[in-house]
């Protein structure tokens, strides 16, 4: 039998090959994909983020567990479409026009796809245009916007009411974050919610999803 606590240390250690191992054994073991999910991927990554505010693990330990986590995922996501198991929501994350910066980004997706969201990454430098066409041919109703720079910022102000005028804003919640952002500037462009870290990000989606 596959030992299952393995799977959930292995994304602890950021140990990619054994969390392949472990999960491929489950499955030949004819284990539930949304079983191995809900009952140690997700507890790791929630686990990994606590460490992380805790200041016991820091950026390269953070990358290296999404890693052994997506190694996983990689072997349950096609079981998973297969068996019309639903995402606990579905999210499109960019860095916004003009900005390059994109090492927080993936963090926040990477935990968010720990904490079971599908999860569409735009990558950097994404326009107002693109996130719409995101959102409507993803069906999101998650929009997480970064900026890690005060001169891109307007872009998050502009991206939102882009997506009003486009008339997909009222299906979305869009959620900021970056080192320059505040809650109060999240306020003032008329964002659903702001977070400092990428655990809080997974917290701010949940109550969401919930």
């Amino acid at each position: 039998m596959a030992d299952l606590q393995k799977l959930y240390d292995a994304i602890l250690d950021g140990d990619a090959k054994t969390s392949s191992a472990v999960t491929q054994e489950a499955l030949a073991e004819g284990a539930d994909p949304v079983k191995l999910i809900s009952g140690y991927m997700v507890p790791a990554m929630d686990e990994v983020g606590r460490r992380y505010e805790a200041e016991e693990y820091f950026v390269p330990e953070l990358l290296l567990a999404a890693r052994a986590m997506k190694a996983a995922l990689a072997y349950l996501r096609p079981l998973l479409a297969a068996s019309g198991a639903q995402p606990a929501g579905r999210v499109v994350i960019g860095t916004v026009k003009g900005d390059l910066h994109d090492i927080g980004k993936n963090l926040v997706a990477s935990m968010l796809e720990g904490g079971g969201f599908e999860v569409m990454d735009l990558g950097a430098d994404v326009s107002p245009e693109k996130f719409i066409e995101a959102v409507r041919t993803s069906g999101a109703n998650i929009v997480c916007l970064s900026a890690l720079l005060t001169v891109t910022m307007p872009s998050m102000k502009k991206t939102i009411e882009a997506l009003d005028a486009a008339g997909v804003r009222q299906q979305v919640k869009v959620f900021v974050g970056g080192a320059p952002v505040t809650e109060q500037y999240a306020k003032e462009i008329g964002a659903d919610g702001y977070s400092e870290t990428a655990s809080g990000a997974v917290a701010l989606a949940r109550s969401i999803a919930n």
